[in-house]
């Protein structure tokens, strides 16, 4: 197969650049403002989104005139988009703006990310990703910006990218080594209204267990609520984040709802790149993480900075999420 990443760094830069001019031109309620509410199955699309879907459809189109391949992204048709005029080669999975609320405000980057992956029809799972990209989409104050990659034969790399002059140097990937959660950040997702009283709970289950018990005069643990989930896994990847769990559809599942307020896999797509980095990312009840590799499956999952940390942490969190009799959802 012709090498992939040069395809995906490009397409990825001209989403940067829409996404810039975005934030530039428009006001704050004019990118918040939805312009395709999926009502069901799919997220809000925010007019923040729209330029870089455009992006995208353009740059595949290009892409489709050197390769065959099928797109899954959202918007698009539910079994993905065939690009090309022979048979598919591979499968490409984005999410061209994986963080639209936090950047959209103005508050946070999000993050364009991509994987390729060996084309197996409706049975492609996230085991067949070969090769991720991610690049961090910024603010308007920010002067830098962060990308990330992996083929699933080599180390994860990155690259931060000065915005005034160009200019781009090698950006160590190190994940913490820290063997406990003990003045590190550890996050239990909390983004939406719904589900917060047990969630909260099963946060102060795992962090009590791990750190045997609440010392009220100190604060010895931190929660960062990054609406990014490409995010949270370049935070574990840079050594800022220890431990992340989203058990979002395992909430909905128990409380009798029906919500597509969940990860979906392409918010996952870059996970090859936090693996080869040494990050683990697990089921919640530490399964191995290998979703169907489309636009509408709810996933969950624990992710931590190192195999040391999650051998420890994995009983940890499973038996807090028996405890409050939180299972997984079938799919």
């Amino acid at each position: 197969m012709i090498d992939v990443l040069p395809r995906l760094f490009e397409f990825q830069d001209r989403i940067l650049d829409a996404v810039r001019n975005a934030l530039a031109g428009a006001t704050t309620d004019q990118l918040g403002r939805a312009a395709r509410d999926g009502c069901g199955a799919e997220d809000v699309v925010f007019g923040i989104d729209v330029p870089a879907e455009d992006v995208l459809l353009d740059a595949c189109a290009e892409w489709g005139r050197h390769q065959s391949f099928v797109l899954l992204a959202e918007g698009i048709e539910p079994e993905g988009r065939h690009f090309g005029g022979a048979a598919p080669q591979f499968r490409v999975i984005v999410d061209p703006v994986d963080g639209s609320r936090g950047l959209m405000h103005d508050k946070r980057s999000a993050w364009s990310l991509a994987a390729v992956a060996e084309d197996h029809g409706a049975a492609t799972r996230m085991r067949h990703v070969i090769a991720a990209v991610m690049t961090e989409l910024p603010t308007t104050r920010q002067g830098f910006v962060d990308r990330l990659w992996a083929r699933r034969d080599g180390p994860a790399q990155g690259e931060r990218r000065n915005l005034f002059t160009g200019e781009r140097l090698p950006l160590r990937v190190a994940p913490s080594q820290a063997t406990t959660l003990r003045h590190g950040f550890a996050t239990v997702c909390d983004f939406f209204p719904g589900g917060k009283e047990v969630l909260g709970r099963l946060a102060e289950r795992i962090l009590q267990t791990e750190l045997g018990g609440w010392d009220p005069q100190k604060a010895e643990v931190f929660s960062d609520q990054y609406i990014s989930s490409g995010g949270q896994l370049a935070e574990l990847m840079l050594g800022r984040d220890r431990f992340v769990l989203d058990v979002r559809p395992w909430i909905y599942h128990s409380l009798g709802v029906t919500s597509s307020l969940c990860c979906r896999p392409y918010d996952l797509c870059t996970s090859l790149i936090a693996s080869r980095a040494g990050v683990v990312v697990r089921e919640p009840d530490g399964a191995p993480f290998d979703p169907p590799l489309d636009v509408s499956t709810n996933v969950a999952f624990a992710g931590y900075a190192n195999a040391a940390l999650a051998d420890r942490m994995t009983p940890i969190v499973a038996a807090a999420l028996d405890e409050l009799d939180l299972r997984r959802p079938p799919r």
